[in-house]
């Protein structure tokens, strides 16, 4: 699946940009010039050689505090994606397979979560419990869980009922192999089309808690903590919000951008879509040494 979403410009943009996020997470903390969190008297400052984003109102070092703050930024919006894999996945492909008094259950719960607005669901968790970032991550995946349950449900569905499943568990085939064989391949490309998607809507997740101030402890840096605050003094730094919510925006449209591309090298029109592909290139070079005519 990997090299066929490679094959795609969109998929090798989306993987390019989230590449360079993840990694920008793992060593933004330690390319930060400058202390994150020291403040100075140089409150406000414009773009300088010493401060490339200028400094905010306490005379931190915009840059730095953008670079620490991705890692909280990427690491919130992967909690997300993880635990709403595992809510989500595991019950929704059970649910075909144990019987109607599992199913009933599990639809009843997922029916309950989509009901809960997450967002307010998420603060009042976190007020509840501490203003901790894990805490309101593993909240918000629950609650986003049942587009998991729903998308895993959907495709064990269509690959239980297949006629070649019936006729592999008539001829003695276990239930391992049935569900290596057939049903893997089946599931794993809508279930990662979600992950791809999901990634996105965890990245605004975060991006919102920590706007509002939910999830981190000031004064750690956070993209959204960052946009909120330069919105404060946009009559003095009217340019201070466009690095946060480039990044963010960058983020969540790459993520869209992947998901966009798995779906379209997925399935029969996926492999319709290469195989037109393959024979162009293939019939490009013939055509050009035939002067043109077919």
């Amino acid at each position: 699946m990997v090299r066929r979403v490679l094959t795609l410009p969109s998929g090798r943009v989306a993987v390019g940009v989230l590449l360079a996020v993840g990694l920008l997470a793992l060593v933004g903390p330690l390319l930060a010039p400058q202390d994150p969190l020291a403040t100075t008297t140089d409150a406000l400052a414009r773009p300088s050689v010493q401060h490339w984003l200028g400094t905010d109102s306490l005379g931190r070092d915009v840059l730095s505090r953008l670079l620490d703050g991705s890692r909280v930024s990427v690491v919130g919006s992967l909690e997300v994606v993880v635990i709403a894999l595992v809510v989500g996945v595991v019950p929704g492909i059970l649910s075909v397979q144990l019987g109607r008094v599992f199913e009933w259950a599990s639809l009843r719960i997922v029916d309950t979560l989509i009901a809960l607005p997450f967002l307010l669901f998420a603060v009042a968790v976190t007020a509840l419990l501490g203003n901790g970032i894990t805490q309101a991550m593993v909240v918000t995946g629950v609650l986003v869980s049942p587009l998991f349950f729903r998308v895993s449900r959907a495709a064990t569905l269509a690959v239980a009922r297949s006629a070649y499943v019936e006729a592999a568990v008539i001829s003695g085939a276990s239930v391992t192999w049935v569900a290596r064989r057939h049903l893997w391949s089946k599931v794993l490309p809508p279930i990662a089309v979600a992950f791809a998607q999901t990634l996105g809507v965890g990245f605004v997740i975060v991006s919102s808690l920590t706007f509002l101030g939910i999830g981190v402890q000031p004064p750690a840096p956070t993209w959204g903590g960052l946009l909120a605050t330069s919105l404060g003094f946009l009559d003095q730094q009217p340019w201070a919000p466009i690095a946060p919510a480039a990044l963010i925006v960058a983020t969540v449209w790459a993520s869209n951008l992947l998901a966009d591309a798995i779906r379209d090298v997925t399935g029969e029109a996926g492999r319709d879509l290469l195989d037109r592909r393959t024979r162009r290139s293939a019939t490009a070079p013939s055509l050009s040494r035939t002067g043109g005519t077919p």
